[in-house]
């Protein structure tokens, strides 16, 4: 039985095309989002709310011209014809749409560097969901990425105490989103059209609310107008990669991949000011240390076993 779609047969068996491939969007993912506070910190005179709410909105015409484009819409009605999809899908848009909020509030407060560890604890949360939810097996090496990769988060959590709540949240809801777009029956502009639309009218709520009481709904300026606009392409392009990796690769592994992106969000706050500590001197090489020996282990098993979508 297919544990995907519930059709009868064999799972199929990936081929080492089809884990380079996930190895590409996962990478191509992950560099998207470690520049995204770039985008966000263009517009940070836009409350954190609005700017998820245009997010949202924008977001579902550019996946509804997606969906055409590929000829998707009879997997979505195949989706929203089985209660159980769209009931995860519920939850899953919850999850992403609360990571969402929570990660545009810590960029444009001057949070990156906390996100940024967010980001870095995620990647251990993805390993240990894959090796104890989904049954993943770790060889010696990749444990030893995980221990290495620990220790150094661990210093940068000392030296973060009174951010860790920003760090902590983002760090469980994209794990656990992670975790179900990976086993939900439904691929990834489909999945993401679905959560898209339920997060709708709430999106559309509040901007409605906002214009009934006089609060303006666009940037103070046409710029900032017109990069609200360009919203739902920018966060949207990042996600659909990211589930389309998930769905090719173990989980494991794409948290591994995850390091990529909070090391360039430091980076940028860096750039933006933020302090640099003691603590982020000792973690970040254990960090890239950690990088390096798993994607050794990775080079040396190219074959997954996971079936591709």
């Amino acid at each position: 039985m297919n544990a995907r779609n519930g059709s009868p047969g064999p799972e199929p068996q990936v081929t080492e095309q089809h884990s380079r491939a996930g190895l590409a969007l996962g990478l191509a993912a992950y560099g998207l989002w470690g520049v995204l506070p770039i985008y966000f910190k263009l517009i940070e005179v836009v409350p954190a709310v609005e700017i998820v709410a245009h997010r949202i909105l924008w977001s579902l015409p550019f996946l509804a011209i997606l969906i055409t484009f590929f000829r998707g819409w009879a997997k979505v009605r195949a989706a929203l014809g089985r209660p159980q999809t769209v009931g995860v899908l519920v939850v899953t848009a919850l999850l992403i749409g609360g990571n969402w909020l929570l990660y545009v509030y810590a960029v444009t407060s001057g949070h990156i560097l906390a996100s940024s560890f967010g980001y870095y604890l995620n990647p251990l949360a993805n390993v240990l969901l894959g090796r104890f939810v989904l049954k993943e097996r770790l060889s010696r090496l990749q444990w030893a990425a995980v221990a290495i990769a620990a220790a150094g988060i661990s210093v940068l959590a000392a030296g973060a105490l009174d951010q860790l709540w920003i760090s902590l949240t983002l760090c469980v809801t994209f794990a656990l989103y992670g975790l179900l777009r990976k086993v939900v029956a439904a691929d990834a502009v489909t999945g993401l059209g679905i959560e898209t639309a339920i997060l709708f009218p709430l999106a559309a709520g509040w901007l409605g609310w906002s214009l009934a009481t006089s609060h303006p709904i666009g940037g103070p300026t046409p710029g900032v107008t017109g990069l609200l606009l360009l919203a739902g392409i920018v966060s949207t392009t990042p996600l659909l990669l990211f589930t389309a990796a998930a769905r090719r690769l173990q989980y494991s592994t794409l948290g591994m991949l995850q390091f990529l992106a909070p090391t360039l969000q430091f980076l940028i706050g860096i750039w933006y000011g933020e302090p640099f500590t003691r603590a982020h001197a000792i973690a970040f090489p254990a960090i890239w240390v950690a990088l390096g020996l798993y994607v050794t282990a990775i080079v040396r098993a190219p074959r997954l076993p996971q079936a591709p979508e």
